[in-house]
Formats: structure tokens, C-alpha cells, sequence
């Protein structure tokens, strides 16, 4: 049902998960553990599942937030749960123990961040737009606000798509490339012509390191090939699939 990094389980008063699509009550293409509330699946089974994973993570169901995510390099500090519509953001950071941040993906890369001397925690879903345009900077800007230091945080990526099935055509190459020559080393040749394949999880860990983050791990977990633990968008794409299930990764104080 989850999978955790023994790196921050070793971290003091963190509580943590990646978790997979197994273990929750939707069927069809949403089987089983979808947390995608903006999902067309059932919303009754998506609270269930969503319960299932606050209960795991020891918090109260309406108690691990999300956001309405759009692929931006915007971050919300949160104090407790949503009162009204969800933010359009997608990052979170807190202080606050009892809530649970949690992130949806489904090939983006999932990152969840913690510096437990100060007790501050983050979440980020960095797709490549959001890789690109800074969310892994904006979140650690934001952690430090809250007392954090850059040096003492670990951030952990989650199951994220893998270079090895992440074909771009030649306009991505070109954005990429034009706004930083040295960013042609996250493309790798593919077998169509103009076309490469990129290495997302690489280009987020390069923001990382620009960032100053003390430790940086990436679980090396590909969302499309592993189709038994993970909800993939490209997969379903390509299998011209209606809609996708959405995978949650979630980090809590306590």
C-alpha cells in the first residue's frame, strides 16, 4: 500500500508514505488506492481511499490536505485543513503537527521535504513545468521562512516516469536547450527523429542541488513501467484510456 525512504524514516517526528495503487476500494481503470479528488472516478470510494491513507499516516481523514495543482511554481503555507476551495499551488509547507501534505501525481515527480530539528515540513509535485520554472527552489524558500535551513533538509523523490519511457518532441528539446544550453545532458536520443527522451527525475535533482539542499534522494521508482504499484498518465494515454488514477505521496509532524 505505501513505500517509505529510510532516510526520512530516520528523521525524528516525521511520518511519511509514497503511496502505491494498492489497497484501497476503487475499481476499473481507478484501481484500487486512487486519491485523485479531481478524478472522475466515484468520489465516495476516493474518500474512502483518501481516509485509508490519513489513517496510516495518524492523522484525521479530513486532516491530509491537497491542492487544486496547475503545474506552477506557486506554494501555500498550510495551518490545518482547507476551510474553503482548494489553492491552486503546487507545493505546501508546515509547521503544523496533525496535518498530513499531500501531493498527487501520476508521472510527475512527488518530493517531500523535512528539516525535523526545525520541525518544518514540504511537499511538492514537480512536473517538468514546475521543475522548470522552480518549484523545488519556491518550496525551500519557503520551508526557510518557517525556520528551516537549506543545508539540514532532506528531500526524497517518489515514483516519478523514468527517462526510459519519457518521450519529448523537438519543441521541448528546443525550450529546454534555449533557456539553458547545459540542459541538453537530461535528453537522451530517441528512435523517432527530432525527438529525445528527457530524464525528469535527473532535471529535478539538478534543482535540488541548485537549491542547496542538504540531502537529496531519489527512489529511482518509474511510475509507467511498474504498472502493478503506480497510476501512470502516459500509459493511460497510450492505451487511450479515458481518465487515470492519481498516486498520493504524504508527509506529516508528529
Amino acid at each position: 500500500m505505501l513505500i517509505t525512504s529510510a532516510d526520512l524514516a530516520a528523521e525524528t517526528g516525521i511520518r511519511h508514505a509514497f503511496f502505491t495503487r494498492e489497497g484501497g476500494v476503487s475499481t476499473g481503470i481507478y484501481a484500487s488506492l486512487n486519491g485523485g479528488s479531481g478524478s472522475a472516478d466515484d468520489k465516495a470510494a476516493v474518500t474512502e481511499n483518501r481516509a485509508r491513507m490519513a489513517a496510516k499516516l495518524d492523522v484525521a481523514p479530513g486532516h491530509l490536505v491537497s491542492l487544486y495543482q496547475v503545474h506552477s511554481a506557486d506554494v501555500e503555507i498550510v495551518t490545518g485543513p482547507w476551510t474553503g476551495d482548494r489553492p491552486k499551488a503546487d507545493a505546501m509547507v508546515s509547521v503544523a503537527p496533525g496535518v498530513a501534505l499531500g501531493v498527487s501525481t501520476a508521472d510527475c515527480g512527488p518530493i517531500l521535504f523535512a528539516d525535523s530539528e526545525a520541525k518544518v515540513i514540504g511537499a511538492a509535485h514537480a512536473g517538468w513545468k514546475g521543475a522548470f520554472t522552480g518549484i523545488v527552489a519556491a518550496t525551500v524558500t519557503a520551508m526557510e521562512k518557517l525556520g528551516a535551513r537549506r543545508e539540514r533538509i532532506i528531500a526524497v523523490l517518489g515514483p516519478t516516469i523514468s527517462a526510459k519511457a519519457y518521450e519529448v518532441g523537438p519543441e521541448f528539446l528546443e525550450r529546454f536547450k534555449a533557456a539553458n544550453a547545459t540542459y541538453a545532458r537530461f535528453f537522451t536520443a530517441s528512435e523517432r527523429p527530432a525527438h529525445g527522451m528527457f530524464d525528469l527525475p535527473a532535471f529535478i535533482a539538478s534543482k535540488a542541488q541548485e537549491a542547496g539542499i542538504g540531502r537529496f534522494i531519489d527512489l529511482s521508482l518509474c511510475t509507467y513501467g511498474d504498472e502493478q504499484r503506480f497510476f501512470s498518465y502516459r500509459r493511460a494515454t497510450h492505451r487511450s484510456e479515458p481518465d487515470y488514477g492519481r498516486l498520493i505521496s504524504a508527509i506529516a509532524l508528529g
